[in-house]
C-alpha cells in the first residue's frame, strides 16, 4: 500500500518550480512526521509533462530529486490539465476532455514518465483523470471521439509496458456534474473497456457528494468488472441545516473551483452560490474538499464519516494500493482556516497525513509503504 498526498495544491507548472516545491513542502512535511519516505501524489501540468517526456535526462534528474530527499512517487494526478490554482478555474479543469487528442497524448505522456519515477517495488503506477468530460454538451459524435480515445489509451499503455516493463493504470475519476458522476454511470460506461489498464479513481469526497453507499458503490464496480485503481482520500462539506447555517456557507463561496451541491432528496446546482440562492431542502452536501483533520465551521461538518466507511470496504474489498490525500483547496478556506504562509500549508498537509494514515491502520490497513511515526491525530 502507498499512502501519498496530491500536489495539485501547489501552483508550479515547469521542472524548476516542481524542484523547489520539493523543498518547500514536500521535505518539511516528511521531517514534520518523522517519515523514512514521504509519498506524493505528483501533478504535472501538460507544458512540464511534455518537456519531461521529451527529456530523459530530464526525467532522471527529477528521480534523483526525489530520491534525494526520500520522495516516493506511484501515482499522478492527470485530471487537471494545467492553470489549477489560476485565480479563476470552474468548468476550465474539465477540458481538454476525452473527446480531444490532446487529453490522450496528455495521459500518455504521463504514463510514459510515471515509469521512470516510480520506485523499483512498486507492483504498477497509476495516473487519474477526469471522467471522460463534463455532462455537456454530449452526443453520439463525441461518444464516438471519447472512447475511441480510450481504446488508444489502452493500447499505448500495453505498448508503453512491453517497451518499459512497468505496468501503469488509468482511473477516471466520478465527479459531480461530469459524464460520470457517479459508481452506477461508471459501471455501466466503463464495462466493456480495457480493465486490466482501466478503471476508476475512486474520490471519497465525491462518493459522498452523490449520497453512494460505499458498500453498495463498490459492490456495484466489482459487479461489472470495473478494478479501482487508485483512491482519493478526501472528504466534503457538509450542512444538515442550511437554512441555518446560511451565513457560514456563503465564507465557503470563491471564485476559484466548483462546488456542485447535492441534497439528500436529489436536488443539484453546479455551485454553491446556486445552491443558496435557490434555498434547497437539506441536508446538502458541498464539493469542497475540506482538511480531514480539521472541522469546518460550525455548524457545519464533513463527510469523515463515509471516508472512514468507505476505507473498511475498500481494505476489505479491493486490491487498490494507491491512497492519495487530496484536499487542493487550503488557498481558497475562508480567511480564519487559510494557512498563513508555506509553513503552516506543510503543517495542515502534515496533520493530514497523519490523520490519513491513522484511519487506514484503524480500517485494518497494513503499514503503508511510505509509513511514517507520527503521533495519532485525533478528530
Amino acid at each position: 500500500m502507498h499512502l501519498s498526498y496530491c500536489t495539485n495544491v501547489h501552483p508550479a507548472e515547469d521542472l524548476a518550480g516542481i524542484i523547489d516545491q520539493l523543498d518547500t513542502y514536500a521535505l518539511p512535511i516528511r521531517h514534520r512526521l518523522d517519515a523514512d519516505v514521504l509519498g506524493l501524489g505528483l501533478w504535472l501540468a501538460a507544458p512540464a509533462a511534455a518537456g519531461l517526456a521529451d527529456s530523459p535526462e530530464d526525467r532522471r534528474r527529477l528521480r534523483r530529486e526525489l530520491d534525494a530527499r526520500g520522495l516516493e512517487v506511484v501515482t499522478l494526478n492527470g485530471f487537471p490539465y494545467e492553470a489549477f490554482q489560476a485565480p479563476v478555474v470552474k468548468l476550465g479543469v474539465y477540458y481538454p476532455d476525452w473527446t480531444s487528442r490532446e487529453r490522450l497524448d496528455y495521459t500518455l505522456r504521463l504514463a510514459r514518465i510515471l515509469t521512470d519515477l516510480m520506485p523499483d517495488t512498486a507492483s504498477y503506477g497509476s495516473v487519474s483523470s477526469l471522467p471522460i468530460a463534463w455532462r455537456t454538451p454530449w452526443d453520439g459524435s463525441r461518444a464516438a471521439a471519447a472512447f475511441g480515445h480510450l481504446d488508444e489509451l489502452a493500447r499505448g499503455l500495453a505498448r508503453i509496458e512491453s517497451e518499459t516493463g512497468r505496468k501503469v493504470r488509468v482511473g477516471f475519476e466520478p465527479e459531480p456534474g461530469c459524464l460520470i458522476e457517479n459508481t452506477t454511470q461508471a459501471a455501466a460506461l466503463l464495462a466493456g473497456v480495457d480493465t486490466e489498464r482501466l478503471g476508476v479513481c475512486l474520490d471519497l469526497a465525491h462518493l459522498a457528494v452523490a449520497w453512494e453507499d460505499p458498500a453498495q458503490a463498490l459492490d456495484r464496480l466489482r459487479t461489472a468488472g470495473v478494478p479501482v485503481v487508485k483512491v482519493q482520500v478526501s472528504a466534503a462539506l457538509q450542512a444538515d441545516d442550511p437554512l441555518a447555517a446560511v451565513d457560514v456557507l456563503r465564507a465557503y463561496v470563491e471564485p476559484r473551483f466548483m462546488h456542485q451541491t447535492r441534497s439528500q432528496a436529489g436536488e443539484a446546482t453546479d455551485d454553491l452560490d446556486a445552491a443558496l440562492d435557490r434555498k434547497l431542502d437539506g441536508p446538502w452536501r458541498v464539493h469542497y474538499h475540506v482538511p480531514l483533520h480539521a472541522e469546518p465551521s460550525a455548524p457545519l461538518t464533513s463527510t469523515v464519516p463515509v471516508l472512514r466507511s468507505a476505507l473498511r470496504e475498500l481494505l476489505a474489498s479491493s486490491d487498490c494500493e494507491h491512497y492519495d490525500v487530496e484536499t487542493y483547496t487550503w488557498g481558497v478556506l475562508p480567511s480564519e482556516q487559510r494557512p498563513e504562509d508555506a509553513a503552516g500549508l506543510a503543517d495542515g498537509i502534515a496533520a493530514e497525513l497523519a490523520f490519513a494514515h491513522n484511519l487506514l491502520a484503524s480500517a485494518g490497513a497494513p503499514d503503508p509503504a511510505s509509513a511514517f511515526s507520527s503521533q495519532a491525530v485525533n478528530r
